[in-house]
């Protein structure tokens, strides 16, 4: 057996280890998303707190997710990724323990501030792939981890509805539950990650930080808070007006800068721009669909005439998780079909998908049996555009720029599940059933068909982002091909186009 055989079925099972550690990791990011989202009531109730002031609980995490994933991204390329993985879990391990222990809403919100720094470990994580997986394995790896977002999200919903059961729910149970699986991936990567072995260095670009976060924030801010302010206020169209200067600002500092966070032409380029484009819909689309399903299924079908009157657990469990599982198995066939047929028809596949599902759900959403499986088909299209873009990420870019490619794209989800949060909760909110005084106000239901059916154009245009935006598709190089590139300086310093 020669050496070079020897140390490949050495590193095969170190592999295997780092993968399944990083997807624990990303698993952890989607858990901080969803996980209060079921709770938001309790701890309305338990600390004497208005919807409003309580909205921000979720809104803090969105923001500080815009804010940091971009600059620790960068860091990370800058300065090593193993160790701004660990700062970032340790962070966010204190911000759930001063979850766990506050009874001051304030408090809860810094500490959500904290989780929000969560985000970051999905691009890093990416990052981390490219360096230590062979190409060949690389998308299947990717997808992966990838998958594990959506089964995040639906664990973490499961978890929340299991340990508030009961006549006297405690909220705080929830962020233990985040504690735990945090110390678990950080244990993880501390002892299976290998630290980088090539760093860029570089003076971290501040002024471009602070630009990027202030345009993030000013843009989101009015779309997660735009239903309570109303979309026509002063404040709302204030904000936006402030985020559209922050824009050219942060554009005319990035092209000044000698060192900039983004670069530019990285960020133009027609396969990153679409790629992001393509998350921004994929964001809506899933969030739209998660959102939609736990309202109609909780609704009484009683007093509404439509709806099945499940329990906040019992949507998460019976309606919801399926999804999810399909997601996290899913991946996997996402991750094949990219390294045979390409990113680009990945993608496009799980957009049809996607449309097939929505259409379903759109005009057959009254019984048990057809909102779980139109819910697994969406399922199948996220898990498939979940491994497709990442790919289309790292084949657009050099490696040095991995992680700020992957947390810009990160990003573009999450503010398409941000503007899919309030278009949602507008739509609904926007059409009620006349019911006696006192009762609360239920949507009527054409607002659920037309939520669904608007979630299917998103992903019809996930569809037209990959077939007329992203013309070249990606496909995957031969084993020659990837021995050459892998022995030529200059392919890692530029795009592969």
């Amino acid at each position: 057996m020669s050496h070079a055989q020897h140390t490949a079925e050495r590193r095969q099972p170190a592999d295997t280890a780092v993968v399944l550690v990083l997807g624990l990791a990303a698993m952890v990011v989607s858990m901080m998303q969803t996980l209060v989202v079921p709770i938001l009531g309790i701890i309305a109730d338990d600390l004497q707190a208005t919807t409003a002031n309580v909205s921000w609980v979720t809104t803090a995490t969105l923001l500080s997710a815009a804010v940091f994933t971009p600059l620790l991204g960068r860091f990370g390329d800058q300065h090593g990724k193993k160790r701004t993985l660990v700062g970032v879990l340790l962070v966010m391990i204190a911000g759930s323990v001063l979850a766990a222990t506050t009874t001051s809403l304030t408090w809860l919100i810094v500490g959500r501030v904290m989780q929000g720094a969560a985000t970051a470990i999905f691009p890093l994580a990416l990052s981390i792939l490219r360096e230590e997986i062979k190409p060949e394995k690389l998308p299947g790896a990717m997808a992966l981890v990838s998958g594990t977002l959506a089964f995040g999200s639906g664990l973490a919903l499961v978890g929340a509805g299991l340990l508030t059961q009961g006549s006297d729910p405690d909220y705080h149970r929830v962020f233990w539950l985040a504690v735990v699986l945090a110390v678990a991936a950080l244990a993880g990567v501390w002892c299976v990650v290998p630290a980088s072995r090539a760093t860029t260095g570089g003076r971290t670009d501040w002024l471009g930080a602070v630009t990027l976060g202030a345009l993030l924030v000013l843009l989101l801010l009015p779309v997660s808070q735009g239903h309570e302010w109303g979309w026509t206020s002063g404040r709302t169209l204030g904000s936006f007006a402030g985020a559209v200067v922050m824009a050219a600002v942060w554009v005319a500092v990035e092209r000044r800068v000698q060192e900039p966070m983004v670069d530019m032409k990285m960020f133009a380029h027609r396969p990153v721009l679409f790629t992001n484009l393509a998350g921004l819909f994929l964001g809506f689309a899933m969030f739209a669909q998660f959102i939609g399903v736990s309202y109609l299924v909780q609704i009484p079908e009683g007093i509404a005439g439509y709806g099945f009157g499940a329990s906040v657990l019992g949507a998460s469990v019976v309606y919801l998780l399926p999804t999810t599982l399909v997601s996290l198995v899913g991946s996997q066939f996402g991750g094949v079909l990219v390294r045979r047929l390409g990113a680009r028809v990945t993608l496009a596949a799980g957009a049809c998908f996607g449309v097939a599902g929505f259409m379903w759900l759109t005009v057959a959403h009254g019984t048990t049996a057809s909102v779980i499986g139109a819910g697994m088909v969406i399922g199948l299209a996220i898990s498939f555009g979940y491994a497709a873009m990442p790919a289309l990420i790292v084949a657009s870019v050099p490696a040095h720029q991995s992680g700020i490619a992957n947390g810009i794209n990160s990003i573009s989800r999450s503010v398409g599940s941000a503007v899919a949060s309030a278009v949602i909760t507008t739509l609904l909110a926007s059409k009620t059933i006349p019911l006696p005084a006192g009762m609360p106000q239920l949507p009527q239901e054409s607002q659920f068909t037309l939520s669904f059916a608007i979630a299917g154009v998103a992903f019809v245009l996930v569809l037209a982002v990959a077939l007329v935006g992203i013309k070249q598709a990606h496909a995957p190089r031969t084993p020659v091909q990837r021995k050459v590139t892998s022995r030529t300086p200059a392919a890692l310093s530029q795009p592969s186009r």
